[in-house]
């Protein structure tokens, strides 16, 4: 048996009996929904579904995934249906607000797939949407059944409840993060999301104090420099720990859904606007992937 220093954060869980436990309190939520900070309430159990319609887990797609950081792939990834968020300028609008698309995989197939894309060359399980949190439960299950020695990546927008967080400690290996708006007027208008800033910025500085590795990927925004993207990059460096972050700078924002709605983003990033972005993540010292 490996050392349990070689063993990911998932498979010591099981052994400890956590996994179970950590399963029986995301099931229970599942009857008075929070996963996320939207916190519907929604009774799951009984068929009802809440604000991100999420109702039994739908995987569009899961695949071994080469467009990853390079640190991370190939990777396989596992795509969910529905989202918490609703951002105007979705690049998988076809996954992230259509919860009722894709199927249904039983666990125990899945775990197959997960064993078959290891096999292949996977360096970790990438857990991604829409978004994944409503999908906690169903995740656990899997990993339940699960005994392969791969690293877990939450791969999410991180509007998680603390009790998410919480479930989700000691599980994932990686936490692949957004974090898109430097303040609330943003996030509310382009994402239709309240109280953004301090339920990102709580989220990061818990998992950061936990000493998890953390990916934040942060996609600039056309005309968003001054009032995201630098306050952004300037609170990652004053408030997370360095040692345990990374920052993705991304400039392949292209308009789509609704953008075309909202003026200043209904065109690409210019060149000069990604330039000053990486110039400003540079000049306060943060590591970038």
């Amino acid at each position: 048996m490996a050392d349990k220093s070689d063993r990911v954060k998932y498979l010591i869980a099981k052994e400890n009996e956590c996994l179970k436990e950590k399963l029986d309190a995301a099931s229970k939520i599942m009857k008075n929904c929070h996963f996320c900070e939207r916190r519907c309430g929604a009774n799951r159990k009984e068929g009802e579904r809440g604000w991100c319609g999420v109702l039994e887990p739908k995987i569009s797609s899961e695949f071994l995934h080469f467009g990853e950081e390079s640190e991370l792939i190939p990777s396989h990834t596992i795509f969910f249906t529905g989202c918490t968020f609703a951002c105007r300028y979705c690049q998988n609008l076809d996954i992230s607000q259509y919860p009722k698309r894709g199927i249904y995989i039983e666990p125990e197939i899945l775990v197959k797939l997960i064993v078959k894309r290891k096999q292949e060359g996977a360096r970790n399980v990438n857990w991604v949407g829409g978004d994944p949190a409503p999908d906690i439960p169903y995740i656990l299950g899997v990993l339940n059944r699960c005994n392969v020695n791969t690293p877990q990546v939450w791969n999410s927008n991180m509007y998680l409840t603390e009790e998410s967080l919480n479930i989700l400690e000691g599980v994932m290996d990686i936490y692949l993060t957004d974090f898109k708006y430097g303040n609330d007027s943003c996030a509310e208008r382009l994402s239709g999301v309240g109280n953004y800033r301090e339920i990102i910025t709580r989220n990061h500085k818990i998992i950061s104090d936990r000493n998890n590795k953390i990916i934040i990927r942060h996609l600039v925004l056309p005309e968003h420099l001054e009032c995201c993207t630098f306050p952004v990059l300037r609170w990652i460096s004053k408030n997370l720990n360095p040692e345990n972050v990374k920052v993705n700078v991304m400039g392949q924002y292209h308009p789509e859904w609704k953008a075309r709605d909202y003026g200043e983003i209904n065109r690409r990033l210019t060149r000069d606007e990604l330039e000053r972005a990486m110039r400003f993540a540079d000049g306060l010292g943060l590591e970038l992937c």
